[in-house]
């Protein structure tokens, strides 16, 4: 049976004054995804955030949260949302008890539910022994743990996390990598970050704007088959032979980038041992041979450094 779609983005539109920010935007997000959102400054990142959490009004377009229309009925849809701004909104003067019981107020949790409601957010995002310390005396990985504590208080289908493990040490990035994985099994989780390693190891697709649109949008499978590298960097202490390399088995171009250096495209199989008998037989004496892995960095920078960027794939 398919996941559940809980997003549903349509032709969105955003224009200032005369400036359009978000242009023909079209995405879904389902139960148990883990979309990470990337784009470079000034791209119309935030503004699509925005517009899908209800913060601001799209000038075209449409947006379903869970099967409810935004636009219609923005406080039914709201209620399916749970969000963690780059800054955690807390309350540094309050508990951790007192700020999750005032936002379950704020979430229109009824009062018979609240205390099941706060109990299970303390025990999701690992609060409960903290739970009568005043926020301010915590350190900052237990106050972005409190910021997303409150954004699942009500249950929401979708949980939009910008930028969640800014400013924190590698151990509490770890943990809130872990704690967004954890909740992307039972939501649907937005990940809005510029650390790319951070989305290679929590997010189940990808999808980078650019200048206002959607220029990629893959699964995090596809992506790592797009990453698997085709290209052998050789590297040696006597100069190459090209003719010599080109008569090898498999190899279907030799990218000569130094008299000692080059690169060798392949389609198949992988000809390394077939490469580095050749190198020994000749006496080039091998320095490096490694496939030219490409990153997830050089397909954003690629994506993003061009003004004539092209929509790549738009995947529903």
């Amino acid at each position: 049976m398919d996941a559940k779609t809980l997003i549903s983005v349509e032709q969105l539109y955003r224009y200032y004054g005369h400036h359009l920010a978000v242009e023909s935007i079209n995405f879904e997000l389902a139960q148990g995804e883990v979309l990470g959102f990337l784009g470079p400054n000034g791209a119309g990142k935030s503004t699509t955030m925005q517009m899908i959490s209800g913060n601001l009004a799209p000038s075209a377009g449409r947006i379903r949260i869970n099967g409810i229309d935004l636009l219609d009925t923005p406080k039914l849809a709201k209620a399916e949302i749970g969000y963690l701004p780059e800054q955690p909104p807390v309350y540094r003067d309050l508990t951790v008890d007192e700020y999750l019981y005032y936002c379950a107020k704020l979430h229109r949790v009824s009062r018979g539910r609240r205390d099941q409601a706060v109990t299970r957010a303390k025990a999701r995002c690992g609060l409960t022994e903290v739970s009568k310390r005043l926020i301010g005396n915590l350190s900052k990985g237990f106050q972005q743990r409190t910021g997303i504590a409150q954004a699942i208080l009500h249950s929401p289908a979708v949980v939009i996390l910008d930028e969640p493990t800014v400013g924190l040490d590698p151990n509490q990035i770890r943990d809130i990598r872990a704690l967004i994985r954890e909740l992307g099994e039972s939501h649907g989780i937005i990940l809005s970050t510029h650390i790319l390693p951070e989305v290679q190891a929590t997010c189940s697709r990808v999808q980078i704007i650019h200048q206002g649109r959607l220029v990629f949008s893959e699964s995090m499978r596809d992506l790592e088959r797009r990453l698997t590298s085709h290209v052998l960097l050789l590297e040696t202490r006597e100069r190459l032979d090209d003719s010599e390399l080109e008569k090898l088995a498999g190899i279907d171009n030799v990218e000569r980038l130094a008299d000692t250096r080059a690169r060798l495209h392949f389609q198949d199989s992988n000809p390394a041992d077939a490469v580095a008998a050749c190198v020994a037989r000749h006496g080039w004496g091998l320095i490096e041979l490694s496939l030219d892995r490409q990153t997830l960095e050089q397909v954003f920078v690629d994506l993003t450094c061009s003004d004539t960027s092209q929509t790549h794939r738009e995947t529903a």
